[in-house]
Parts: C-alpha cells; sequence; structure tokens
C-alpha cells in the first residue's frame, strides 16, 4: 500500500470503509504465494465501518480445490456459523475486488445489508460493472453498495500478482 492508502480523501461516503478495507487487503496479502488470485473479504457486523468483525476470506480455490472457496464465500460462512443464522441482516461485506456473479448472488442471499469493494472487475464484476446482480430491481433484496474504496491499492495487489504469472 502507498502512502496515499493511510490518508483520508475528504470523501465521506468511502473514508470510514478504509480502516476495514486494509484489512480486507492484508486477508488477499496472505494469499500470495498460494497460487490463489489475491482477494480478501471481511464480514462486518451491524454498526457500519465500527461493526465487529464476523467473517474473514481470502481466496482458497487453488489451495483447497473448492470452485466455490471465493473470499467473500469463505467470510459468509464464518460469520453465518458466529451468529448461527444464514441471514445476515444489518451486515456489511468488505471486499477488495467487484464480487463475481456467485459471490453476490451469496451476498443477496444472506441478505446483506451492504457490498464494499475495491477494484472493479470490469470482465466478471457483477455490482455494477459487468452485472447488477446486488441491485436487479427483480429481487426481494438489494444490498447498498459502495465502490471503489482504496481501488489502487486493491487493484495494485491483482495487477502485480498477474504480471508476476
Amino acid at each position: 500500500m502507498g502512502n496515499g492508502s493511510l490518508a483520508t480523501t475528504g470523501d465521506p461516503l468511502r473514508d470510514p470503509w478504509r480502516p476495514a478495507m486494509r484489512e480486507a487487503l492484508a486477508q488477499a496479502a496472505a494469499a500470495t504465494g498460494t497460487g490463489d488470485v489475491p482477494v480478501g473479504a471481511l464480514l462486518l457486523g451491524p454498526g457500519g465501518p465500527a461493526g465487529p468483525v464476523l467473517g474473514r476470506g481470502r481466496n482458497e480455490r487453488e489451495a483447497t480445490g473448492d470452485p466455490t472457496a471465493h473470499a467473500e464465500v469463505l467470510a459468509l460462512r464464518e460469520a453465518a456459523r458466529q451468529l448461527g443464522s444464514w441471514r445476515l441482516t444489518g451486515c456489511t461485506l468488505v471486499v477488495t475486488l467487484e464480487p463475481c456473479t456467485m459471490c453476490a448472488g451469496a451476498s443477496v442471499l444472506a441478505r446483506v445489508e451492504r457490498v464494499v469493494y475495491g477494484a472493479t472487475d470490469p470482465k466478471a464484476g457483477a455490482a455494477g460493472s459487468l452485472w447488477d446482480v446486488v441491485r436487479d430491481r427483480r429481487l426481494n433484496h438489494r444490498p447498498e453498495v459502495i465502490a471503489s474504496v482504496l481501488a489502487d491499492d486493491c487493484g495494485r495487489l491483482l495487477t502485480d500478482f498477474f504480471r508476476a504469472r
């Protein structure tokens, strides 16, 4: 992370989420060297940016051979275990990369209140880039979306990973 990631930007929508995104970035960085794409996620309990961390995840598809082992899904599963319920009402999913269709769908089905992400994914993003699963009016639940939190830092981690491959 560069020095710019530590200072606030004066953006009242995104700035409160920067500490949680830094923690998600630490989860993503922990995937470095495993062969998995470095994506990290947190599931925060009710309370907005100050909510307790109920779940953490990083991509583990290569490590586990599980095609559903995306960072978001792992964070959602851990939080559901902690709460003893699949309903994650009032919770926030914080993830370094825009969720794919599977993860966006899981967020909707888990009833998360909000999805906060860093880098956009124009090839597979389902929270506004390629698709907009989370805000599809045909669904009975639509989480709020806050995009581009520490987007440069999140994108740099991915770019470095793919460049090295």
